[in-house]
């Protein structure tokens, strides 16, 4: 029998909250409701989960340093973030700080367990690079287990899923990546339609590795994709 995915709901609106558990165990995922942030971190410490559901106001401890020590500790565990309709803020804060996704109240049940289910196909993707050690390409260093990410001795700060996007390219070096390739295996899901939010993350990444430094490790290969190559002047 397939194992079911245990889901940790960090949520203080008790009428929420119950809405959440009832159609988490009807789509067949195991829930736990825990409705105070302090109360949640003790949770995640003596137990692990399949992904996490974390409210940003939270009484005790916000989600947003819920979710900062989380991945300070180095655990990938998929993170969907529950925010308010005017906090944007807070959905750039909790993306920075390594939440996959993030849905805005009032939201679409239906929207909420399909996101559920594509962070759930990515996880295993994650954890795959958490368990490395160390991923190179001349001045570049990634360190898989801190999310450490430097280029010349210097610290660069990448979001989730750009830190995902730059590990997969620097494990098939010198290969063509097609665009469709880059969604299959970084986003963690099969893409039907538009592709060119691989594009906008590839700008992300050189914004941050490649033009501060005057280097040059991504390489766009015209109507196929793009290859990654130890830095170039």
């Amino acid at each position: 029998m397939e194992k079911k995915s245990h889901i940790l709901v960090v949520e203080d609106e008790q009428r929420i909250a119950r809405v959440l558990q009832l159609e988490l165990t009807h789509e067949g995922y195991t829930t736990t409701i825990v409705h105070d942030g302090l109360d949640a971190w003790q949770t995640l410490q003596a137990q692990s989960f399949d992904l996490l559901l974390l409210d940003v106001m939270l009484p005790g401890l916000s989600g947003i340093e819920l979710l900062r020590r989380v991945r300070s500790r180095g655990d990938a565990t998929p993170v969907i973030m529950l925010t308010a309709r005017d906090a944007t803020v807070d959905k750039v804060t909790g993306l920075d700080l390594g939440a996959n996704d993030y849905m805005t109240k009032p939201f679409e049940i239906e929207e909420l367990l399909a996101r559920i289910r594509v962070s759930l196909r990515q996880a295993p993707i994650a954890k795959k690079h958490s368990s490395r050690s160390l991923l190179t390409a001349g001045s570049l260093h990634v360190d898989t287990a801190s999310h450490d990410v430097h280029v010349e001795n210097k610290h660069v700060a990448l979001t989730n899923r750009e830190y995902t996007l730059l590990c997969y390219l620097l494990e098939h070096p010198n290969q063509v990546l097609s665009r469709d390739q880059l969604l299959e295996n970084v986003w963690g899901y099969d893409f039907y339609g538009e592709t060119n939010v691989v594009d906008v993350y590839i700008r992300y990444l050189r914004n941050k590795l490649e033009k501060p430094f005057g280097l040059s490790f991504i390489q766009t290969v015209r109507g196929a994709g793009y290859m990654f190559k130890e830095s170039s002047l």
